[in-house]
């Protein structure tokens, strides 16, 4: 098992940094709508559907809104006088609402769920909602201020990848080492509320050393603090969010396309709420 982990993330992550810094533009959306429509495949069996096909189609659905997104905003217009366009602001706003509307249902699970549990159709729209958001975001941060930095863009997305990847160690060491309070047990067994506040801790590193970097006004620090705090708690919400959706479907793994470490959505499912939740920020008090 771990040496599929390892040889897995062996591959990945080059090809990843790989689209990140060198994609054009036009292509790494297409390449987001790829990662996107495949954990589009997963969501559809975490929501009940066991037939192939309809997974298929999910899937290529999921695929489709992000290409026409692509094709009705161009990429010069993403971004205008250093304001994102209407449309991809919209969808991230709506985003904020819809893991506001998920942690209220990760609070109270598994009390008040028969109006999304036992339904298909609601909780294949929680996919869309969590997904297409995904790619907005991750696509209206790499194009900010491309015509000035094509690489600041990238600096954006390695930035959130870096606070949730060190929330992710720090909350495991600290969970391991100190965790007895449980976060949602019903939902998530082995998440503790120490880890929480641990991994919150570790990112601190990153977001201090960032706010150093970019030589951010003091005055303005506090301001990165809230917002990447932010973004890692939303971060571990959307693990959660997850890990409910699987209970509620009695699967342990999100898919099993990647050797070691189980489905697409089981690698970036806090990552689905920290990127549109972060771009959100950005967008409206860091830009």
């Amino acid at each position: 098992m771990l040496k599929q982990r390892i040889i897995t993330a062996l591959i990945l992550a080059p090809a990843a940094l790989i689209a990140i810094l060198f994609l054009p533009i036009v292509w790494f959306q297409i390449a987001i709508a790829g990662v996107v429509a495949l954990g589009g495949y997963e969501w559809a069996n975490m929501s009940g559907m066991r037939e192939r096909p309809k997974k298929i189609m999910y899937m290529i659905a999921t695929f489709v809104i992000c290409v026409l997104m692509s094709l009705a905003v161009d990429t010069t217009m993403i971004w205008h006088q250093g304001q994102l366009h209407w449309f991809f602001h919209t969808i991230l706003t709506v985003s904020i609402v819809w893991w506001a509307a998920s942690l209220i249902m990760v609070l109270a699970y598994p009390k008040y769920t028969r109006f999304w549990k036992n339904s298909r159709s609601v909780r294949t729209l929680f996919g869309f909602l969590t997904l297409v958001p995904t790619w907005v975001g991750v696509v209206a941060l790499r194009t900010s201020l491309y015509d000035v930095d094509p690489t600041y863009g990238a600096s954006l997305i390695f930035y959130v990848l870096g606070i949730v990847w060190a929330a992710d160690i720090g909350a495991f060491f600290v969970g391991v080492k100190f965790g007895r309070h449980k976060l949602r047990p019903n939902v998530s067994p082995g998440k503790s509320l120490e880890g929480l506040l641990g991994g919150i801790a570790a990112s601190f590193a990153i977001i201090a050393f960032a706010a150093l970097h970019y030589q951010v006004e003091p005055s303005r620090i506090w301001l990165h603090m809230l917002i990447g705090g932010v973004t890692v708690a939303v971060s571990a919400l959307g693990d959660l969010n997850e890990s409910m959706l699987k209970r509620c479907a009695g699967i342990k793994d999100s898919g099993r396309i990647l050797p070691g470490h189980g489905g697409v959505l089981d690698r970036i499912d806090s990552l689905t709420a920290a990127f549109p939740v972060f771009a959100f920020c950005y967008v409206t008090w860091m830009a």
